[in-house]
């Protein structure tokens, strides 16, 4: 690439990173540290029992699979990907980014005080929950994977990627171990350090690196993006509606309440999920450029 794209490459990726830490701060501001932000966490959390037992059992699979060993063997797979490209440098990164992640996220847990504002005493005791750490497993491993995998076909991976981040961070709320907002903000912290493992990436080029437009996948670019402002959508719609209702205890709604701030909630997870996807397939082709071989051809890995 020339020096000009990589310059604004550098200084978009700058802003990608800024954006979601602010972001995270923000989030963290209100929902953990505002009544109103714990009420509408509160309520969206109450819905969960409706149709619980249709699903208990797809939940429960998921997050029973995430622990630390599947965590190595997900790690030591993406980085044999990248190996087997002869990427080292990328298979490094794709591993660095995986672990900082969710070493991250344990820290911020830790480090995170929940005040107790009288609107969830039932899980008072339990402490702070913010950001979730089994989505941060999930959300790593599928960018990491995005960030290895072939140009071929990155763009099945990052449908099959938002997929499952999404899904994880919706079974936390469905099984009761998370608020909304916890999800939400562990996606914003696997997005930061994917910005920075690209930043390092980009810095690492050759001078011969060569993009290819054809490796954008902006098909599936736009598609994921669509997708992410329709359930941004739903969002907004279910947190009107939820904001008519907060003087109302949890135990006060009725159903369709419930299940409105519920779906709204899951709809936030799914497209900040499909959002960050979205993001780092559309600047993978750049980040993971094609290198031409001895002869000057092009290299397809």
């Amino acid at each position: 690439m020339t020096a000009r794209r990589t310059g604004l490459l550098t200084l978009w990726l700058l802003v990608l990173a800024a954006a979601q830490v602010v972001a995270f701060v923000q989030l963290a501001r209100f929902f953990v540290h505002t009544g109103h932000g714990q009420l509408l966490d509160t309520v969206a959390l109450a819905g969960n029992g409706i149709g619980h037992r249709r699903i208990e059992g797809l939940v429960s699979n998921v997050l029973n699979a995430m622990s630390v060993l599947s965590l190595a063997i997900a790690a030591a797979v993406i980085g044999f990907i990248a190996l087997i490209r002869g990427r080292v440098l990328l298979a490094v990164m794709a591993i660095l980014l995986i672990v900082c992640a969710n070493v991250t996220t344990q820290l911020l847990k830790g480090f995170i005080v929940r005040p107790d504002l009288g609107i969830d005493a039932e899980r008072a005791a339990a402490g702070n929950s913010f950001p979730s750490g089994h989505t941060a497993v999930a959300a790593s491993v599928a960018v990491a994977l995005v960030l290895v995998l072939p140009p071929r076909v990155r763009g099945l991976g990052a449908f099959v990627g938002a997929a499952y981040a999404a899904l994880a961070g919706v079974a936390t709320l469905s099984a009761g171990w998370h608020r909304p907002s916890d999800a939400v903000a562990a996606l914003l912290v696997v997005g930061a350090w994917t910005a920075l493992a690209c930043l390092v990436l980009v810095a690492a080029q050759r001078r011969e690196a060569l993009v290819e437009t054809g490796d954008a996948h902006r098909f599936a670019v736009v598609a994921l993006i669509l997708v992410s402002l329709a359930l941004a959508a739903v969002t907004v719609l279910a947190i009107r509606s939820t904001e008519h209702v907060l003087a109302t205890p949890p135990e006060g709604l009725g159903r369709r309440r419930l299940l409105t701030a519920y779906a709204g909630s899951a709809a936030a997870i799914t497209g900040t999920a499909t959002l960050l996807t979205a993001l780092v397939l559309a600047t993978v082709h750049r980040v993971v450029p094609r290198r031409p071989d001895r002869r000057g051809a092009v290299r397809v890995r």
